[in-house]
């Protein structure tokens, strides 16, 4: 079958957006109308390109299964979007009478019309939808064909890789800024991971051929750990760079002095210069999170003072703040 690129046939970009889509289709259609070009025998032929093309880009289901299934995408709508239908009018559209005649071709021809294994799975895997489900396994041509394939020689074991893993796992924001390790259970082996200094919520770690066995001889998959920092009751995290709130006397803030800080490593002592204001941000260098990729290397601590008031005065002290008022003109 043909293959038309509609994306190219309006000249937008794949990602392109439904107002897009008809701002193009808008102006070709002007520009190629036959009654604008009575003279040019192709217009008319390149108006109908620009019709069919809009006619499916303009639909989010028909773009779906365009995006998905390209030039077959019309074969897969009648079809009733069932795979097994439209894997039938796929057979029957190459010459398989019944959807039952098969015929041998060299590996060579396998890999041009396939791309290799890799390929030829990925195609099917898109095919039927099934691609893209990592922590179980995702059909694709081996689970249908037994991961056997015809040639020029024969019929052979095809060795098929694997499939790959993923496992959530939770940890605190200490383990993440010293590195921590977790014992898991796959496949009846006990596995001790490794989980690096400076990784984030979203970072994965990859167990190399932890996943699924392979079959036929294939290599077996990847065990990756998706990690998930939990949140911390005094830190919050931004990057490589951590933030804290931190109450400071009333005292300290009008007349100065040192106040101590915690960290993830230890505490350090940070002086508060007279007459600083609440809600002032303090830089602490080198205190955030390592770098996941340069763990010798350090984000910073972004410290805000919060004025902390004296509770429960006794009469004297609020005799004295009565002075000290009576000293100043009221703002």
């Amino acid at each position: 079958m043909e293959y038309k690129d509609y994306y190219k046939i309006l000249g937008v970009p794949r990602n392109a957006t439904e107002k897009e889509i008809k701002k193009a289709y808008r102006k070709l259609a002007r520009q190629y109308h036959p009654d604008a070009n009575p003279n040019d025998p192709t217009a008319e032929e390149k108006f109908k390109e620009i019709n069919e093309a809009y006619e499916v880009l303009s639909d989010p289901e028909k773009r779906k299964r365009y995006d998905q299934f390209g030039a077959q995408w019309k074969n897969f709508t009648s079809a009733g979007g069932r795979p097994e239908d439209f894997w039938q009018q796929w057979q029957a559209s190459a010459g398989a009478p019944g959807g039952a005649s098969y015929r041998t071709v060299s590996p060579e021809e396998f890999e041009e019309i396939f791309g290799g294994a890799g390929g030829f799975s990925d195609f099917f895997e898109a095919l039927f939808g099934m691609g893209g489900r990592r922590g179980a396994r995702t059909g694709g041509f081996e689970d249908i064909f037994g991961g056997a394939y015809t040639t020029g020689a024969g019929t052979r074991a095809r060795p098929v890789r694997g499939r790959d893993i993923e496992h959530p796992v939770d940890i605190t924001l200490e383990e993440a800024y010293r590195g921590t390790t977790r014992v898991l259970q796959m496949n009846g082996e006990r596995i001790e991971v490794k989980i690096p200094r400076g990784v984030k919520t979203g970072s994965r770690v990859r167990v190399a051929g932890k996943g699924e066995p392979g079959r036929n001889g294939g290599k077996p998959g990847d065990l990756y750990l998706k990690i998930n920092v939990l949140p911390h009751p005094q830190f919050q995290r931004e990057g490589d760079n951590l933030r804290l709130k931190l109450p400071v006397d009333l005292y300290t803030l009008i007349l100065g002095g040192e106040v101590q800080v915690p960290t993830l490593d230890r505490p350090v002592v940070l002086t508060i210069p007279p007459e600083t204001d609440n809600g002032k941000i303090f830089r602490l260098r080198g205190k955030g999170m390592p770098n996941l990729k340069r763990p010798d290397q350090h984000g910073d601590l972004y410290v805000e003072v919060s004025a902390k008031l004296p509770k429960n005065l006794t009469e004297q002290e609020k005799e004295l703040f009565r002075q000290l008022r009576a000293l100043r003109p009221r703002i």
